[in-house]
């Protein structure tokens, strides 16, 4: 990721003594992180939390910006401690040694990748479907749809970082505007849905229970750590000692837009679908869009939840594509060789261009497993691994003693054994 910063405009290259006003960069970068965060998964956000009843969705909504902006600032927070210009695998070196930079690289990369191989699969699907049952065209033969597809997005990546990121923030307002208009189309359709569970107060041990298993489901539809090292050493660039401030108020302000766009969204399909329904789109293994679709049989809808698809699954796959190649460019530095900077950045591209246009052409079911292995891999470095490092390395020592690392690492625990236990039942 080095290299790619080498390549940002001069203006942002400088380090200013103090902090600047807000800046269209700072309004790019929040946009950026909602991006990231907000994708396919938020689709089926209100199956997975809505099924619980109300009182466990009351209760997710109420935890969902701490949870996610503690994390989140912790993991920024970590690679800001690093040298200037390090990214989070460097960092990790810096701190724990070569061994444990190698295990975590590693580990990062493939907590990523997979995730990268899903939204090729998904892409693919979107668009294949689009063109036949909206456009009435047929779709061309799938790995001829699947290249130009991932080449195209690719095509933005070789524009560079701050490209990306731009091109992500410029996508989150159709896809903000599409939300909105979603939640609100339903307002006049909300009957009353999960409220019919509000008389029901749940058993302690049930309440435990059901949050439990849907904290994960919270924390990953708000995930964007693949994007949080290129952040943070563009904040560091660009603000130096100030890095952490301006960082902590981009990421608040983020925060804040995904939790009340996507929670207004949320309790706006539960409100409109009884948790029967629910249970039905799950059952078929549907996203809340297409199961809202068949629901009113609306032409509207129908056209509309695919391009909101696209929109969404274009996006996270640009910001996760930072983390993945951040981490498989690590782990080529860290086998002993050093290409040059453009060398490894077009050996990167053609890795992935080949590798995601495969998965996507073969299509196969085994990606939802391989998300889930993942799943306890993110939630050790997103949670757990920062405030390892805030307890035992001297850089982050000035962050001990803050209660929201304990309700961090409590999180994260229980993410991690809620997403083993899923796993083996």
């Amino acid at each position: 990721m080095n290299d790619q910063a080498n390549s940002v405009d001069e203006r942002y290259a400088t380090t200013p003594a103090t902090l600047t006003s807000w800046s269209r960069q700072d309004t790019t970068w929040m946009l950026g992180l909602f991006g990231t965060a907000i994708g396919a998964g938020t689709l089926f956000l209100p199956i997975n939390a809505g099924l619980g009843g109300f009182w466990p969705l009351v209760i997710l909504a109420l935890l969902a910006f701490p949870m996610t902006f503690f994390a989140h600032r912790g993991l920024t927070r970590f690679v800001l401690s690093g040298r200037e210009g390090s990214d989070i695998t460097d960092v990790v070196e810096e701190h724990f040694g070569i061994k444990a930079g190698a295990l975590i690289t590693l580990l990062y990369f493939f907590a990523i990748f997979p995730i990268l191989l899903i939204y090729s699969v998904a892409l693919t699907n979107t668009v294949s479907s689009f063109m036949e049952h909206q456009l009435h065209i047929l779709p061309p033969p799938r790995a001829i749809l699947a290249f130009v597809l991932i080449l195209g997005l690719l095509a933005v990546v070789r524009c560079g970082e701050q490209v990306i990121v731009k091109a992500m923030s410029l996508m989150v307002y159709p896809f903000i505007v599409a939300l909105l208009f979603l939640a609100v189309y339903l307002v006049p359709h909300w009957n009353g849905g999960i409220l019919s569970t509000a008389s029901e107060v749940p058993a302690p041990s049930a309440l435990l229970n059901t949050l439990w298993l849907a904290i994960p489901v919270m924390v990953f539809s708000f995930n964007h750590s693949p994007i949080i090292s290129a952040f943070a050493v563009d904040q560091k660039r660009q603000y130096g000692a100030h890095a952490e401030e301006r960082s902590s108020q981009i990421l608040s302000r983020a925060h804040l837009l995904m939790v009340a766009m996507v929670l207004f969204f949320v309790f706006s399909c539960v409100l409109t679908l009884s948790p029967a329904q629910l249970a039905e789109a799950k059952a078929q293994n549907l996203s809340i869009l297409s199961y809202l679709a068949n629901h009113f049989d609306n032409p509207t809808i129908a056209f509309a939840a695919p391009l909101i698809a696209f929109v969404a699954i274009a996006k996270s796959f640009l910001g996760h594509y930072i983390g993945a190649s951040e981490g498989l460019k690590g782990l080529v530095v860290k086998t002993g060789r050093r290409p040059a900077p453009k060398t490894l950045d077009r050996m990167t591209a053609a890795f992935m261009l080949v590798v995601c246009w495969i998965v996507a052409t073969l299509n196969p079911s085994i990606l939802g497993m391989i998300e889930t292995l993942g799943g306890p891999v993110i939630a050790s470095i997103l949670f757990l691994m920062p405030m390892y490092a805030i307890r035992k390395v001297p850089a982050m020592a000035k962050y001990r003693g803050q209660a929201s690392n304990v309700f961090v690492t409590a999180v994260g625990l229980v993410a991690i054994t809620a997403l083993v236990y899923s796993l083996l039942a």
